[in-house]
C-alpha cells in the first residue's frame, strides 16, 4: 500500500513537472497557468514540488520498491551464477552502501543469461563479492532480467552448490561419496600446503585432518579442498571444520567449514 501511494504521488508531481515546463517553453501567457502553485508569483511552488520529486525518487523508491528491481514471481528455480561485474549504485542507507551485482546464471536446461541483484552489502562483506564467485541465486523461468539471492541454510541450496562444485571438478571425484552420502564429524587441520592447482579461480590445499567424532576415537585423514584466497583463514593449522566420511571408508574424507543441519 504504501509502494503504491508513493508511485501515485511521484507520478502527479512528474505530470505537473512537465505540463509547467510545457506551458514555460510554449506558453504565450506566462503570467497564468492551469497548475496550482505556478505563476510568476509564487515561483516558489515549483521548486518545493521539484524538491519534493527529487527526494520521493530518491529515498521513497528505497521504502517503497520505486526504483527498486522486482522480485522473482510465479514459477522459480535455483541455480547456481558467477559474478560479471559489481557496481555501486551510489545510495546508501544507515551508512551501507547499495550494490548491483550481474550474475551470468547457467540454468539446467537452456541457454545462459546475466541477470542482475540490487542490494545493500556491508563493509565487511563487499570484499567478498569477486568478479567470478559462484553465487547461489533464485530465477523466474519466464523474466530472467532480475534474480533473488537464496538461502544457503535451504539444503536446496546447498545441494544445488554442491552440484556445482561436482560438475566443475572442484570436488575431487574420489571424494563425492563421502561428502554427499556420508557422516559429518568435527575435525581440525593438522598440516595444510598448496598443490599448486587453480581451478574457477580456486586454490587447492592438500590438507591433514584429525576426525573427531562424538564418542569414538580419533584418527588422522588425507584430504584436498579447493579454496577461494579470502577463505584460506578457516584451513590454517589448527582450524576447526566440518568433515565426512563413510564408515566402511573413513580414509576417504571432504572438508567443509560449515555444518550442514541435520547432518
Amino acid at each position: 500500500m504504501l509502494r503504491i501511494a508513493f508511485l501515485i504521488i511521484w507520478l502527479l508531481l512528474s505530470a505537473w513537472l512537465v505540463v509547467w515546463t510545457g506551458e514555460g517553453l510554449f506558453g504565450v501567457n506566462q503570467r497564468e497557468s492551469i497548475l496550482p502553485f505556478s505563476g510568476e508569483d509564487t515561483l516558489g511552488g515549483p521548486i518545493l514540488i521539484g524538491v519534493a520529486w527529487g527526494l520521493i525518487l530518491t529515498f521513497g523508491g528505497t521504502m517503497s520498491g520505486l526504483g527498486r528491481r522486482k522480485r522473482v514471481r510465479g514459477d522459480s528455480q535455483i541455480g547456481v551464477g558467477r559474478i560479471v561485474e559489481v557496481t555501486r549504485t551510489g545510495l546508501t542507507v544507515n551508512d551501507v552502501p547499495q550494490y548491483d551485482i550481474f550474475i551470468r546464471v547457467a540454468p539446467g536446461a537452456g541457454g545462459e543469461f546475466v541477470s542482475q541483484l540490487r542490494m545493500l552489502v556491508d563493509a565487511t562483506d563487499a570484499g567478498s563479492l569477486q568478479v567470478g564467485q559462484p553465487i547461489p541465486v533464485r530465477y523466474s523461468l519466464t523474466d530472467q532480467d532480475t534474480v533473488e539471492l537464496a538461502d544457503m541454510t535451504d539444503p536446496v541450496v546447498r545441494d544445488a552448490m554442491l552440484t556445482w562444485r561436482i560438475e566443475r571438478g572442484l570436488l575431487d571425484p574420489r571424494l563425492v561419496r563421502a561428502r554427499t552420502t556420508g557422516t559429518q564429524v568435527p575435525a581440525s587441520v593438522l598440516a595444510m600446503r598448496p598443490t599448486g592447482r587453480r581451478l574457477e579461480g580456486q586454490s587447492e590445499l592438500a590438507l591433514t585432518v584429525l576426525m573427531a567424532p562424538e564418542g569414538a576415537a580419533t584418527w588422522e585423514a588425507d584430504t584436498t579442498a579447493f579454496v577461494y584466497p579470502e577463505a584460506l583463514s578457516h584451513f590454517q593449522v589448527g582450524a576447526p571444520l566440518w568433515a565426512f566420511y563413510r564408515r566402511e571408508d573413513p580414509q576417504t574424507v571432504a572438508v567443509t567449514v560449515e555444518k550442514e543441519a541435520g547432518r
